[in-house]
């Protein structure tokens, strides 16, 4: 009766003023969330062409939440708690559609047919040579100019038994950015009631194809501010070197005595002014362990929130980027400009320019096979 007693008080508290309930503590922040996980849809906005763009929450039994949109099958929000229970925003972003539509690095986007650099835009498949489009110097760069995360999916919520999840698809039309096949692509975000976001990918092709297929989601754990200060751990001993336009050399190189070396947790900002030729991290590095197994790739920790984030895939890769493309002129979610260093990128991945190097991980997909990777962010608080 006395818990009853306070949950009441606590609804009339809320009606009245949110502010005076706000942060809550972590018990009676888990007692005001609704008993179950669920999925809430709302229009996030609309195209030029009159589509209907769908956003979904993604709300667990802790409280934390997940927005998902249609747009680029696109994770435009993501509130997990601090040390002291309060829940805060960790991703960049946008208030409305039409932030996505402007243009910005990628935010949040499901990235395809092919993440990352493919060297002149070209690659032989089958004895044919594909030119894709030139959109970062003189390479491809995330799928090209209109890559998956500027195009419109399918959603729909699921039901999970460990939280709740949202589901897109997408059919890539064989020739979409000059890329070979119709390749049907599927991507879960799963929000568990342990604080985990796990992203499942599957992709199927009538035609041999290439695919590289990521999340380009930028974490600042504090929710502002620089990540500078934030403790790195990355299960990596190799990396790939890349020459000026940051093209794998097809060397892999041992970390070791670099400015690259995560394999004991250090600070980002440490060794990162020794980068001098790009001004910080956009590297792939390797991920001990055997490729299609779930392993941990990466822990970043924010020493002033408590929270942390623990990278776990199935990829070969991850793809370090500190945002030295930012530099305070995106204006963001509740008028914040996003300034250099302000998130971190770990994107789950296989090498760039695999298609050109065959003693890379193959990223040929055929028709009759399946493509599945797995990616989960485990957060937690200290």
């Amino acid at each position: 009766m006395v818990l009853g007693g306070r949950i009441s008080v606590l609804a009339f508290l809320i009606a009245l003023s949110p502010n005076l309930v706000s942060p809550l503590p972590a018990k009676e922040a888990q007692a005001s969330t609704k008993s179950s996980a669920h999925v809430d849809k709302a229009v996030f906005g609309t195209m030029p062409d009159g589509t209907k763009i769908e956003s979904f929450t993604i709300t667990n039994t802790l409280g934390s939440s997940a927005k998902v949109i249609t747009y680029g099958a696109s994770l435009a929000e993501l509130h997990v708690p601090d040390r002291n229970g309060k829940i805060g925003d960790v991703v960049l972003g946008f208030d409305t559609l039409d932030g996505y539509l402007g243009k910005h690095p990628h935010f949040g986007g499901t990235i395809g047919r092919y993440g990352n650099r493919i060297a002149k835009g070209k690659f032989t498949l089958d004895g044919k040579e594909y030119q894709l489009a030139l959109n970062n110097g003189p390479n491809s760069l995330h799928g090209g100019p209109t890559g998956f995360d500027k195009r419109v999916w399918k959603g729909e919520a699921l039901e999970k038994k460990d939280g709740a999840a949202v589901r897109f698809t997408y059919l890539s039309k064989d020739g979409e950015e000059n890329f070979p096949g119709n390749l049907t692509v599927s991507v879960t975000y799963t929000l568990t009631n342990t604080n985990e976001l796990k992203l499942d990918y599957s992709a199927e092709t009538d035609k041999d194809t290439v695919v590289n297929l990521t999340n380009h989601s930028y974490f600042n754990l504090a929710g502002s501010d620089d990540i500078l200060k934030y403790v790195l751990y990355l299960n990596a001993d190799k990396y790939t070197p890349v020459d000026a336009t940051l093209i794998p050399t097809g060397e892999i190189a041992s970390v070791a005595g670099t400015p690259l070396d995560f394999r004991k947790p250090i600070e980002i900002g440490a060794h990162i002014g020794e980068i001098k030729d790009i001004g910080g991290y956009d590297h792939n590095f390797v991920v001990n362990g055997q490729a299609g197994t779930l392993r941990l790739a990466a822990r970043v920790s924010d020493p002033s929130s408590g929270r942390e984030m623990e990278v776990w895939t199935t990829e070969p890769a991850v793809q370090l980027y500190s945002s030295i493309g930012l530099n305070g002129s995106i204006v963001g979610k509740g008028g914040a400009a996003y300034p250099k260093y302000g998130a971190i990128c770990l994107e789950t991945q296989h090498f760039p320019d695999s298609p050109n190097r065959p003693n890379f991980p193959s990223t040929v997909l055929k028709p009759g096979t399946k493509f599945h990777s797995e990616t989960i962010y485990k957060f937690s608080a200290k």
